[in-house]
């Protein structure tokens, strides 16, 4: 078995035991070995950190919250924030270390579209999760960079994936999500979103509902949150619960 194969199969073995920093290790490693990744390889890298950071992400948010509840400067007040710094340097550290790799091992030896646009639409993710929890200049710069990246990857994905493409179809869901929670342009979310959705709706019937059966989820992502920021435009009730993730 070669080395890449037998990475490949403990990064596998550590998901399964749900062992996810054990997992960033592994492909960690793969990616250092500067290969083109394929689908399954891919997917592992994203899973790994996706949840490596989840929880940290869910973790600031309930602590941002309780925070945002207590007087300020009050001795409870004080160890909140000094508490809510340490898993914002936590964020910060797994953030640029993805950016770092994906910047030197991955997106120079993308050499399919459908790569170029997932590796893209990644870095845009973590820049966005870095925009999260930043403020001020650090904020802005973030949130730039993961335009640029959503950007980027967009015009790769519109010559080299169908709109209804799994990977295109997460791309618009992440970039409409930034535009709504970062950008706090809500009208611009819901064009992003509607038109994806719009595009991949008429290729589907076109080819087929049973060609396209992986999109299901992010097609139903995509209508979820249309209908969730609709409804808080035209003064509805309804908030996004922020513990559900709705990203690709």
């Amino acid at each position: 078995m070669e080395e890449r194969e037998k990475v490949v199969c403990l990064a596998k073995l550590a998901q399964q035991a749900e062992r996810y920093d054990d997992m960033v290790e592994f492909m960690k490693k793969l990616a250092r070995m500067d290969v083109d990744m394929n689908a399954e390889e891919r997917h592992l890298f994203s899973v790994g950190f996706k949840n490596t950071i989840g929880a940290k992400r869910a973790s600031w948010r309930i602590i941002n919250s309780l925070e945002e509840k207590l007087t300020s400067g009050d001795q409870a007040g004080v160890m909140m924030d000094a508490y809510k710094k340490k898993v914002e340097d936590e964020l910060r550290k797994i953030c640029n270390e993805v950016l770092s790799i994906i910047a030197i091992h991955c997106l120079p030896l993308a050499n399919s579209g459908e790569n170029a646009v997932f590796f893209y639409k990644m870095k845009g993710d973590y820049y966005r999760y870095l925009a999260e929890f930043s403020t001020g200049t650090e904020k802005k710069a973030a949130a730039d960079q993961s335009l640029m990246a959503y950007q980027h990857a967009m015009v790769v994905a519109s010559t080299e994936l169908s709109p209804a493409n799994q990977i295109r179809l997460g791309l618009a869901l992440n970039l409409s999500v930034f535009f709504y929670e970062i950008m706090n342009s809500h009208e611009r979310a819901c064009q992003v979103a509607q038109q994806a959705f719009d595009e991949a709706l008429t290729e589907i019937k076109s080819a087929g509902e049973g060609v396209y059966k992986d999109s299901t989820l992010m097609m139903q992502f995509l209508k979820d949150n249309l209908a969730l920021w609709t409804s808080e435009l035209t003064g509805g009730e309804a908030s996004k619960d922020d513990d559900v993730d709705m990203e690709g």
